[in-house]
């Protein structure tokens, strides 16, 4: 137990009603009956140990990651990392690489179609190397770092430079965590790191920008299975681009950029003779500039839709695209993936959620009312709590697409809120008489991801019945969460056990949980 675990489990073993004598009186009996022996106390400074060990080679080889990945792109070549660590000991390693190599293609199916390590999967590769040799792991790993240190060498600019890009794709991400559900912070922070880094490092040019995403082709089929849709530009372009379809039929490099899954780069938008002009009031004569389209891949590489830039505005007679520019840019495309699909989990989580509190709500009549909060980043490294779904007593729901976000400094009152965050465990409470449980949603770590704050008014606790399915609901809700999680990792492929989860490719979250109902039914027949 944590130290608010521990706190949080004797509050709820004592209750509110107790006397201070009593709860001295516990304090006592615990002091002298909680006898830790000699290999227990071994055992967690292990555990202790280890886990320090653990968090300290993760930001080694994060920290190793970043300098190999000078141009912020998000991912290192496995061929070119390959080549350099074939020298690693004058080339006595090649056999263990090889097999190293090969355990790491099977654990990430993708790697041996793209090519392209994760700062997770490069980890792994290194750890997998370092198995591989006699002796010392942790000494491996360390000669590892410091023969792959020296053979990467940036000047004091290209520093400064890489230092920046972080700065705006990680204001990317922030935005993500702190918007709710909502994608027009993202697509802001991604225009504004775009122009910040032409500004500071691309002479200047003026660009434009939009991102498309992949949809179904239901109304005209005939002229593909999928379509392009322009969710975001940058404002100038916003009456000619926004909400514009874009066909595999029509003009444009886009979907080749999709099938290839690179980026494609075209010099003289002029001279190409393929290229979909969306503003057609433009002049022929000014309908000059670079394009260059990138694909946007989720963790599993498959591509989701396009981010787009040009310099169709520019009056400069040549203004093109660089090779270090365009490998930032492929960053930003990892950055807004990353946040786009973090955006897109926390919207399942909430589908879960509505559809537990759906299946509760009727079944629970003493149940007064349910709020349900998401866990988000907050001020100076502390977290806040948005609220995202407010359930009465009648099962009406009101949904916040703007949430309102809680800080623990502001709102003493809640502060039972925070505790359940802290301790992730489930927390017992009063205010003024009303009675509150609530009840953690765990991510794969264990850590607090969203709380359900239940109050049952007058009632101490519910009546037997309802208190049983209120179980039955949360570990339904918690299982289709973890699932929900873990299909997110890029070493997991998605699975379908329901013949609906496969229409429109698994976005009705909510059936998730019908799912477990349903198992756990047919597992108690």
């Amino acid at each position: 137990l944590t130290l608010p675990q521990f706190v949080q489990l004797m509050d709820n073993f004592v209750g509110e009603d107790i006397s201070l004598p009593t709860v001295k009186r516990l304090t006592a009996f615990i002091k002298g009956e909680y006898k830790q022996t000699k290999e227990e106390k071994m055992k967690q400074l292990e555990k202790v140990h280890r886990m320090s060990h653990v968090a300290q080679r993760k930001q080694l080889l994060e920290a190793l990651f970043e300098k190999w990945d000078s141009n912020a792109c998000g991912s290192l070549d496995l061929e070119e990392m390959v080549a350099v660590l074939s020298r690693f000991k004058g080339g006595m390693g090649r056999v263990a690489l090889m097999k190293a190599k090969r355990q790491l293609c099977s654990q990430y199916p993708q790697l041996s179609r793209v090519g392209k390590l994760s700062p997770k999967a490069f980890q792994t590769f290194l750890e997998l190397i370092a198995s591989e040799f006699t002796g010392n792991e942790d000494e491996t790993i360390d000669n590892l770092v410091r023969f792959l240190t020296t053979r990467v060498e940036k000047s004091h600019t290209e520093s400064l430079q890489s230092s920046a890009r972080r700065k705006w794709l990680q204001d990317i991400q922030q935005a993500a965590e702190t918007s709710g559900t909502s994608m027009e912070p993202v697509y802001k922070a991604v225009f504004k790191a775009l122009s910040q880094d032409m500004e500071a490092h691309g002479d200047n040019k003026r660009i434009s920008a939009y991102i498309a995403l992949l949809e179904e082709n239901q109304l005209s089929p005939e002229q593909g299975q999928v379509l392009l849709r322009y969710v975001a530009c940058t404002a100038d372009d916003a009456p000619y681009v926004l909400n514009q379809v874009l066909h595999r039929d029509m003009k444009g490099v886009s979907f080749a950029a999709i099938d290839q899954g690179q980026p494609i780069y075209v010099p003289s938008v002029q001279l190409h003779g393929n290229i979909h002009f969306w503003n057609s009031d433009r002049p022929v004569e000014e309908r000059k500039g670079s394009l260059l389209v990138l694909p946007l891949h989720d963790a599993h590489w498959r591509v989701f839709g396009i981010l787009g830039l040009d310099t169709l505005q520019d009056q400069c007679e040549k203004s093109i695209f660089l090779t270090h520019e365009i490998t930032f840019y492929e960053g930003v495309c990892h950055a807004f993936s990353k946040a786009y699909h973090h955006i897109c989990m926390r919207e399942n989580v909430l589908q879960v959620a509505v559809t537990a509190l759906d299946w509760l709500c009727p079944r629970t009549p003493s149940i007064h009312a349910v709020t349900t909060y998401l866990v988000a980043p907050g001020k100076d490294k502390n977290y806040a709590l948005c609220k995202m779904i407010t359930t009465d007593n009648t099962g009406q729901k009101e949904i916040h697409s703007s949430p309102v976000v809680l800080l623990r400094e502001e709102n003493l009152l809640r502060d039972y809120l925070f505790k359940c965050t802290d301790s992730s465990e489930v927390t017992l409470t009063s205010i003024h008489g009303e009675h509150h449980i609530t009840v953690p949603l765990h991510d794969l770590s264990r850590q607090t991801l969203g709380i359900f704050d239940i109050s049952i008014g007058q009632h101490k606790k519910l009546p037997p019945e309802e208190q049983k399915d209120l179980q039955k609901m949360l570990k339904m809700a918690q299982a289709a969460c973890s699932e929900i999680l873990e299909r997110s990792l890029e070493e997991t492929e998605p699975t379908h056990v329901l013949e609906a989860e496969r229409v429109a490719n698994v976005r009705h979250a909510g059936i998730l949980f019908h799912r477990f109902m349903l198992q756990e039914l047919r597992e108690c027949v």
